[in-house]
């Protein structure tokens, strides 16, 4: 699972407790035994049903983006970041 390092939207958790509960999950499986539990206590501070809720809500962006309902972030071209760097640098020589 890759790692959006962000809050999740719909969600009060830092963006630090996201991460433990990423990691969380893929050291817990659906397999595991007392999955909710034992993620929980990875994360800390939290409970069963807040991790199953979180998980709801990543489960619900996921097929948010991958039915395309998600628009992609609107990354410059390399180019483009090299010219604006060098504009920034001339401007600083002033």
């Amino acid at each position: 699972m890759g790692s959006s390092s962000f809050p999740l939207p719909n969600s009060n958790w830092s963006e630090q407790k996201n991460k433990l509960f990423e990691n969380a999950l893929a050291i817990y499986d659906k397999d595991s035994p007392d999955r909710w539990r034992n993620i929980a206590r990875f994360v800390g501070e939290t409970t069963e049903e807040e991790v199953k809720k979180q998980y709801e809500i990543l489960l619900d962006d996921i097929k948010r983006i991958e039915s395309d309902q998600v628009p992609l972030p609107n990354y410059k071209n390399h180019e483009e970041s090299i010219k604006e760097n060098s504009i920034m640098s001339n401007e600083g020589d002033r």
